[in-house]
C-alpha cells in the first residue's frame, strides 16, 4: 500500500483456472505464491497449480516464492524468481529485488490520492467470469476505521481475530483492525479438524478479545452440540462477530448459553462490493434474537418495494442505499465506459444502488436480512426469503445442510423443492418430511411447505461459502451449464453433478 502499488489475492485453495479468471483480467507483474496448504488434516501440493499459473499470466514478470508447507520446498518457473527470505532480507542500498520495498523501509512512500486504486476484490463469478471489483485508498482507510472503532469497539492492545481465506473480503477487513491499535491473530486450517473446539481453543490460548466468523461456523458448533464455556477459559473475550449469512435466532441463544453470557453478539451484514458492512454491531445498543442491531453510520439504506417506494417498518423490501459511500467500488477493472459497474448495482432503480438483499428494517431500527433477492421463492405472488426457510430447518437434528429453489413452469405453475443433506447415520423417511414440513408450517405458513423433499450428497457452495440456490436452479431449469455455473467459483464442483443427473431426467419441466 505504501509504495502506491495494487494488490489482489486468491486463496492457495483455488484451482488454476479460477485464478487465472480472476488475475489475468488485472495482468499482475508480481506473483507471490506459496508451494502448498494443509486442511483437514490433509497436505495439498500447489506447485503444479503455480507453474500452471505462471504459464497462464504472460504478464507476470518476477514471482515470489515462499516455502510455507515444506520449508524446504523449491519450485521451477520459467520467469524470474526469488524467495521470500531473500526479499525480506534485502536492506536499502542493497540491490534489492524490490527496490520501492527498500524505500518504504526508508520512510519513502508514493503519495496517493483518496481514490487511488488499492486493491481488486472479485465477485462470485457463478455464472461467468468475476468481476474485478477495484477499491481505494481513501475510501477504504474510512470505512474501516469507522468499522473497526465505533461498529466493533476495538480498541488499541485488543486481540482481533476474524476466519477467513485469503479470498474472502473478511481477509482485507482483517488487516484493518491494525489501524485500531489492535494484534491480528490468525488461524491456517479447517474450522472443524480435528473437531469443532478448535477454534474456542485458540481463543482461550491466544487471549483472543473479538472472535469473528460466519453464521454457518456458529450453527455448526450448536448443532454438534458443544459448550466452549464448560471446556475453555474465554474471560478475555468481549464480543462475537458473525456473517456470510444470515444468523438463525437459535444460534444467538445458543451462543449466550454455551460460550458467554455477558458476551456481545454482533451480527453484521456486507460484502465483496464495499468490503465492510451496510448493516452491523452498535455498542450502545441492545442484542435482539435474530436481529442486526443497526444500519451503519454513513450508509443511507432503505428498504424498497418493486416501484421504488419505500415499504413501511417491519415489511420486507429491497435493501437499496440511495447515497454513495466512501468505500464503494471506484471502478470495475476493464470496464473503461463503466456499463458493468451500471449494470451491476443501479439498473434496477436508477441511480440507487439495489444490493439484492431482501431486508426488513423493525420499528426499533434494527435490520433482518431475509437472503438474495435474486434467489426469491415466489409462491403464488407471495415473495419469500430463503433465509426463513433455513432459519426453520436448523432446528432439525436430522438435517446437516439444506438447498431450496422455486422452478417456473411454462405453463406457469411453479414448484418448490427442497434438497436435504442429512447427518451421518440418518434416513430420510416419511416421518422425517413431516416433521420438516411441520416446521415450516408452524414457524410460517403453508406456502413455505417444500412440494417435494430429495435428498442429496451436499449442498453447493462458492468459494466463498455462498449457497448457489440461482446457479441450481439455471442447471434444474436445463440452461447451458457454462451459462448456468462456474465450476472454477466453487468450493465443492462435485456436488453440482447430482443436479445435472436431476435435469437430465427432466422432471421438473
Amino acid at each position: 500500500m505504501s509504495v502506491g502499488a495494487v494488490w489482489s489475492s486468491c486463496s492457495p485453495d483455488f484451482g488454476a483456472a479460477s485464478v487465472t479468471d480472476r488475475f489475468a483480467q488485472i495482468q499482475p507483474k508480481i506473483f507471490i505464491a506459496v508451494d502448498g496448504y494443509a486442511y483437514g488434516g490433509k497436505a495439498f501440493d500447489k506447485r503444479d497449480t503455480v507453474r500452471e499459473i505462471c504459464q497462464l499470466l504472460p504478464s507476470v514478470e518476477k514471482v515470489i516464492f515462499i516455502p510455507f508447507l515444506d520449508e524446504n520446498a523449491t519450485l521451477q518457473v520459467d520467469k524470474e524468481m526469488v524467495m521470500w527470505d531473500q526479499v525480506i532480507l534485502a536492506r536499502p542500498g542493497s540491490s534489492s529485488f524490490l527496490p520501492e520495498v527498500a524505500n518504504a523501509e526508508l520512510g519513502i512512500v508514493h503519495r496517493s490520492s483518496f481514490s487511488d486504486p488499492l486493491w481488486i476484490l472479485y465477485s462470485s463469478g457463478t455464472t461467468g467470469i468475476p468481476k474485478a471489483i477495484v477499491h481505494s485508498h481513501g475510501g477504504n482507510l474510512l470505512e474501516h476505521l469507522k468499522y473497526l472503532h465505533f461498529h466493533n469497539d476495538i480498541r488499541p492492545g485488543e486481540r482481533f481475530f476474524w476466519f477467513s481465506t485469503t479470498g474472502w473480503m473478511m481477509w482485507n477487513f482483517t488487516v484493518g483492525a491494525l489501524l485500531a491499535g489492535a494484534t491480528i491473530v490468525l488461524y491456517d486450517g479447517s474450522p472443524g479438524f480435528p473437531n469443532m473446539n478448535v477454534l474456542w481453543e485458540l481463543a482461550e490460548k491466544t487471549k483472543i478479545t473479538h472472535f469473528g466468523t460466519s453464521a454457518p461456523f456458529l450453527v455448526a458448533c450448536m448443532k454438534a452440540g458443544i459448550s466452549p464455556k464448560a471446556d475453555f477459559d474465554l474471560s478475555n473475550l468481549r464480543s462475537i462477530g458473525s456473517t456470510g449469512s444470515p444468523l438463525p435466532p437459535e444460534a444467538f441463544g445458543w451462543v449466550y448459553e454455551n460460550i458467554k453470557p455477558d458476551v456481545w453478539l454482533s451480527s453484521m451484514a456486507g460484502g465483496t462490493d464495499v468490503c465492510t458492512a451496510w448493516v452491523g454491531g452498535n455498542p450502545q445498543l441492545p442484542v435482539y434474537q435474530g436481529e442486526i442491531q443497526c444500519r451503519c453510520l454513513g450508509c443511507a439504506m432503505e428498504s424498497w418495494d418493486e416501484e421504488g417506494h419505500p415499504v413501511p417498518p417491519g415489511e420486507v423490501g429491497e435493501m437499496v442505499v440511495t447515497k454513495p459511500m466512501p468505500s464503494m467500488p471506484v471502478f470495475f477493472w476493464g470496464d473503461a465506459d463503466g456499463a458493468k459497474y451500471r449494470a451491476s448495482y443501479f439498473e434496477h432503480y436508477p441511480g440507487v444502488w439495489r444490493h439484492g438483499d431482501w431486508i426488513q428494517i423493525t420499528e426499533r431500527g434494527s435490520l433482518v436480512i431475509l437472503g438474495r433477492s435474486d434467489a426469491t421463492l415466489n409462491r403464488q405472488g407471495v415473495r419469500i426469503g430463503t433465509a426463513e426457510i433455513y432459519r426453520a430447518l436448523d432446528q432439525i437434528p436430522e438435517l446437516r445442510d439444506t438447498l431450496i429453489i422455486n422452478l417456473e413452469r411454462p405453463d406457469g405453475s411453479d414448484l418448490m423443492p427442497l434438497f436435504v443433506a442429512l447427518n451421518p447415520g440418518q434416513i430420510l423417511t416419511d416421518a422425517l418430511k413431516t416433521t420438516i414440513k411441520t416446521a415450516l408450517r408452524t414457524a410460517y405458513s403453508p406456502r413455505h411447505v417444500p412440494d417435494d423433499i430429495l435428498e442429496i450428497p451436499e449442498v453447493p457452495y462458492t468459494i466463498s461459502g455462498k449457497k448457489m440456490e440461482t446457479p441450481v436452479k439455471k442447471v434444474l431449469q436445463r440452461k447451458p451449464l457454462d451459462k448456468a455455473f462456474n465450476r472454477d467459483s466453487m468450493r465443492n464442483p462435485e456436488a453440482m453433478e447430482y443436479f445435472i443427473k436431476l435435469a437430465e431426467q427432466n422432471e421438473f419441466n
